[in-house]
């Protein structure tokens, strides 16, 4: 579920072209090139990081149906 909100978070974001800051901001701290694939690829991780964390703690069922 935190996956997609994270997606959506990203999409949204990219109206406003933030993705084009990200990917300029990781090339000028990082030396590294990246597309807009690993924009959405870095918020599907912080989703399925926090789907990880909702899951060990116990509350991913309670988070789904209520």
């Amino acid at each position: 579920m935190m996956i997609a909100s994270f997606l959506l978070t990203g999409w949204i974001l990219s109206w406003f072209g933030f993705e084009k800051l990200f990917i300029q901001s990781l090339k000028e701290l990082f030396n590294k090139d990246i597309t807009v694939a690993s924009y959405y690829f870095i918020f599907f991780c912080i989703g399925a990081i926090g789907d990880f964390v909702l899951f060990f703690n116990g509350d991913y069922l309670h988070y789904l149906f209520n």
